[in-house]
């Protein structure tokens, strides 16, 4: 039986100082601290630690070191999901990927906020939102994905956005906040030429 303590989703709840969350927040650190220690070549070590933090884990999953989240088992990963350095997930409520995402280096998906009343925010009132990012989606450089943003199938995020709001399938989106900036469209694919040895 799971006596895991269950995070309240999309109403206020006491997140800091509790001693329930606190404990497994220090037990999924020390998971992804052993994680980010093992030699940046062992694929075998990494899946058999990813395995025991990811809530769920798909085929082919590659998150490169350094890699932290504070529950881990509320991260759900597809298929073919990769990852470069320095991914942060902050894990208080679901956080889903899709099959063949891709995700640039130093991104961060939190799906916490605090509470904007200052004498809530003393006392360590949050609030936590899902987060749900569709298949086939590029997650540029340096991209924040928000509290309860989905982000739909084959889009695109420029790199060093802000996703504060929810985006489409099929569009490349770009900024601080994160609009639409276009429909990917069939000319995409001959947007650079391809190389013939």
């Amino acid at each position: 039986m799971d006596r895991r303590p269950t995070v309240p989703i999309n109403c206020l709840f006491q997140g800091c100082y509790n001693p329930d969350f606190e404990k497994e927040i220090a037990a999924c650190k020390d998971k992804c601290y052993r994680y980010n220690r093992l030699h940046p070549n062992d694929r075998d070590g990494q899946q058999a630690l990813l395995a025991q933090i990811l809530g769920k884990m798909g085929k082919e999953v590659c998150i490169t070191p350094p890699f932290w989240c504070d529950y881990g088992y509320h991260i759900a990963v597809g298929d073919y999901f990769y990852s470069n350095h320095n991914l942060i997930v902050t894990d208080g409520a679901q956080v889903t990927f899709g099959d063949h995402v891709f995700v640039a280096p130093n991104c961060c998906f939190t799906t916490a906020e605090h509470a904007l009343d200052p004498e809530q925010r003393k006392a360590g009132i949050e609030i936590a939102k899902p987060i749900t990012i569709g298949n086939n989606v590029w997650i540029g450089a340096g991209t924040t994905v928000l509290a309860g943003v989905t982000i739909g199938d084959n889009t695109v995020i420029g790199a060093g956005s802000v996703v504060k709001k929810s985006i489409p399938a099929d569009v490349i989106a770009v900024g601080v906040p994160c609009k639409v900036l276009r429909l990917i469209t069939e000319a995409d694919k001959y947007r650079y030429p391809m190389h013939r040895p």
